[in-house]
């Protein structure tokens, strides 16, 4: 689960999941829906694979945003369905989607960047995993 948070010129995201797989697969997905009003609308025909290396895990979670936000800007692509999977290295994750369409896909903001200010991924009492994320639009 995510929610969005506006934060002065940016916009804010704070993720919470079960655990660090679905952590980062509903950080993918929050990410989307601040490019693509309804990720609905986003057909999961073209794949694209990624291998993260890392162990810190914001860092970790910056990285992945930011493929997946470089993906956009360099080949227009827009992701529906993610699968993410945490090993000693790092991440290793696989998205579904397509070019962006205009005719389809409205727009919901012009995501700059993914910040590092106020990063954070943390694992609560229970064994839960939150993370809060900034992005520059």
């Amino acid at each position: 689960m995510y929610e969005v948070f506006e934060h002065t010129a940016d916009i804010g995201l704070h993720i919470r999941a079960v655990d660090l797989p679905t952590l980062f697969t509903e950080a993918g997905q929050a990410l989307t829906s601040l490019i693509v009003a309804d990720v609905a609308t986003i057909r999961p025909q073209q794949p694209r694979e990624f291998d993260i290396p890392g162990d810190q895990m914001d860092y970790l979670l910056f990285d992945w945003l930011n493929e997946i936000l470089f993906c956009f800007e360099s080949s227009g692509l827009v992701f529906r369905d993610f699968e993410v999977t945490m090993g000693d290295s790092g991440l290793i994750g696989s998205a579904l989607g397509e070019k962006f369409d205009a005719t389809r896909h409205v727009p919901s903001h012009e995501v700059k960047a993914i910040t590092y200010h106020q990063l954070s991924v943390a694992q609560g009492p229970q064994g839960e995993w939150s993370a809060n994320v900034i992005v520059d639009i």
